[in-house]
């Protein structure tokens, strides 16, 4: 965890509703090697209770690690171009995650330049779920990956940083089913949150959460 202090969350945090651990995501640092970025943006998918989520049908070998055991990475391909990464939550044979949508960066930012070569601002690097995961190199090969682990290749850390008092809420971004769900949490002001509610055109990058976790 190069450049970063604090603890890695441990696995009792994840094994909650994602809709409780979703906004206590915000602040805390997804890590991988030298990168690392500051979690503002998050949204929680409930399995067979929410039609936005891809285990709402039930387990396939695409999403058979968001039924468990919590606190491993849930990584999907989507417009066939973009990874998507999710921390699993719930009990082990429950289906639930938290798509991880926007990160501050904070250290490797030569790395996620290099890999994000479109970016033109800081603020462009991590602000979308596709950006982030690109920005801190994180692609299929990491789904199932264990955050809990020591030796673990990514983590999410606890630096001391409080979640907001008053985060933003909305409903998710780019869902057809589940569309009326609030489960979108956010840092508000943070310019690094990708969906701008109103007024801002998004690209396919940004809108890549469809259907997500």
């Amino acid at each position: 965890m190069a450049g970063v202090s604090g603890q890695p969350l441990g696995r009792p945090f994840y094994a909650r509703d994602p809709r409780v651990v979703a906004p206590e995501l915000l602040g805390k640092v997804l890590v991988h090697g030298s990168r690392s970025a500051r979690i503002v943006e998050v949204e929680a998918y409930c399995g067979a209770d929410d039609p936005g989520s891809h285990a709402f049908r039930g387990p396939t070998p695409r999403n058979e690690v968001m039924f468990g055991p919590a606190g491993h990475l849930y990584v999907y391909f989507t417009y066939g171009m973009h990874w998507c990464a999710n921390a699993v939550c719930a009990d082990s044979g429950i289906a639930g995650a938290v798509l991880l949508r926007a990160g501050a960066p904070l250290t490797g930012l030569d790395d996620m330049w290099a890999a994000r070569p479109a970016a033109r601002r800081v603020r462009d690097l991590c602000s979308g779920p596709a950006k982030l995961c690109q920005a801190l190199g994180l692609d299929g090969a990491f789904d199932g990956a264990d955050l809990v682990a020591r030796e673990g290749r990514v983590t999410v850390v606890d630096d001391g940083v409080e979640p907001p008092a008053e985060p933003g809420v909305s409903t998710r971004v780019g869902l057809s089913a589940g569309s009326d769900h609030p489960w979108r949490w956010y840092v508000p002001g943070d310019e690094n949150v990708s969906a701008r509610r109103t007024g801002t055109r998004r690209g396919r990058a940004d809108r890549a959460e469809a259907a997500g976790g």
